[in-house]
């Protein structure tokens, strides 16, 4: 079995994280929509996603298979399980960032407001647009921390400095990166620190204001201190955006996500081949206090994973 798709598996072009390429000005629409509107007072949240039946093959090998969840807006979803469970690899198919991979194919339907992501006539680049990523690894263009965060607003057509001056200084402020590097802006990116690219590439992300943000362990190269912020970042950013965040850490889903996903590894016993498979999804604290199944209660007490 391939390894569960990681983001140094394949690596990304920040361009693929902004908007997918510099034709995103003339991509079309995913079916017209614009961004939904929130819920009224009292009502349920509209669902953004609704997975069925999910499956992912590398090669003709099937890596995961059966998925099935829904995503409501604004909520915080978290991904966890043991190495190797295809959680990554989940994640990619909500912005079609396996189609980046050779032999990678994606079967069933995963539908965004309603529109089967993967249908003939939808244009990855707007999808990616619609749908941003942060990744593990910190992928910071060789530009300005300030071109570094302009450039997807930049790529949406917007050419005022004041403007454009406004944009950086938010989305570094809300990236709890400004005050360390307010007086360096032009220079390189480069030259932060491991942490400071990741938090840029936050920073990136939050500034062409996609409608869903994916994170793939986007704490893993924090501080404790900078993990604090992003996960503060994340509840404020929960009024406006949905996110779904893969992390191996339980506490940090427990603390930031409204819904877990916990996903495990099955393991054929004729054959040995192991395919990742979703095992319960629910609310979080749920998950957490009274989980429906025995392999999630093991994993979240710690008894395996």
């Amino acid at each position: 079995m391939p390894p569960e798709t990681t983001t140094d598996a394949v690596p990304a072009s920040p361009v693929d994280e902004v908007a997918g390429a510099d034709d995103v000005t003339t991509a079309p629409t995913l079916g017209g929509l614009t961004h939904a509107g929130a819920a009224a007072d009292g009502a349920p949240a509209p669902t953004v996603f609704d997975v069925t039946d999910l499956s992912v093959l590398y090669s003709g090998f099937r890596a995961v298979r059966g998925v099935k969840l829904d995503v409501a807006k604004n909520d915080i979803t978290a991904f966890i399980g043991p190495s190797g469970c295809g959680k990554t690899t989940v994640l990619r198919c909500f912005n079609r960032m396996n189609d980046l991979i050779d032999g990678a194919k994606v079967e069933g339907s995963l539908k965004f407001h309603g529109v089967d992501l993967y249908a003939k006539d939808v244009n990855p680049v707007e999808v990616r647009r619609r749908i941003g990523m942060v990744f593990q690894k910190p992928n910071p263009f060789p530009k300005s921390i300030f071109e570094n965060v302009a450039y997807g607003p930049k790529l949406a057509g917007i050419r005022k400095k004041a403007e454009l001056d406004e944009i950086v200084e938010q989305a570094l402020r809300g990236s709890a990166l400004w005050d360390e590097v307010k007086d360096r802006l032009g220079k390189s990116a480069l030259g932060l620190s491991g942490g400071q690219q990741q938090r840029l590439c936050i920073a990136r992300a939050i500034a062409v204001r996609p409608e869903v943000i994916l994170m793939d362990e986007p704490c893993s190269a924090l501080d404790p201190v900078a993990t604090l912020r992003i996960e503060q970042l994340m509840q404020e950013l929960k009024d406006e955006y949905t996110i779904i965040i893969v992390t191996h850490n339980m506490q940090q889903a427990a603390r930031v996500s409204d819904r877990t996903a916990f996903f495990s590894v099955d393991v054929d016993a004729t054959s040995g081949d192991r395919t990742g498979e979703l095992v319960e999804y629910d609310r979080t604290e749920k998950i957490f206090s009274q989980p429906s199944d025995s392999r999630t209660e093991d994993y979240v007490t710690g008894r395996f994973g």
